[in-house]
């Protein structure tokens, strides 16, 4: 076992939807201030290209970012609790206990819903023990919504 591998899990990785669904966002907000500068370039002077090619630099830099931190997102569920893992640089691994969650929330905005993906949320009484998996198959969402749920009401059942 390793600090963020656990013994005998059986990751459910992302959906690879969720890199262009997120590198259309980014490109989306990046677009603005482009377009803006090279219209001032046009009407001004040539070196307002090079604001214009650093941002382009900046949304490649970016985009390959996106690629990285999506194929390390992952999820298991366990017997006892929902384990999350993202980041390549600066990991994270957070372990949610069934008994502890409140409520499961299931989200999907239209560039999400366009590639049949959502975002699960599990909120529990305590904010740092909150996890998020985003690009989970719409159908996998559903079932994992249903699923916790009914893990932590038999948790608390329990108690």
């Amino acid at each position: 076992m390793t600090l963020f591998e656990p013994d005998g899990t059986d990751w459910h990785y992302v959906s690879r939807k969720l890199i262009p669904a997120r590198i259309i966002t980014l490109w989306l907000w990046l677009a603005v201030p482009i377009i803006g500068l090279v219209v001032l370039s046009a009407l001004t002077s040539e070196w307002v290209y090079i604001s214009a090619a650093t941002i382009l630099l900046l949304g490649a830099w970016l985009s390959w970012i996106i690629v990285r931190q999506v194929t390390a997102h992952a999820w298991v569920e366990r017997e006892e609790d929902l384990v999350v893992k993202k980041g390549r640089l600066w990991r994270t691994v957070s372990v949610v206990p069934y008994g502890r969650m409140q409520y499961v929330e299931v989200q999907a905005g239209p560039i999400s819903r366009a590639f049949g993906i959502a975002s699960v949320q599990l909120h529990t009484a305590s904010p740092g023990t909150d996890a998020s998996i985003s690009g989970v198959p719409e159908s996998e969402a559903a079932r994992l919504r249903d699923r916790l749920t009914s893990r932590g009401e038999a948790k608390l059942a329990g108690l």
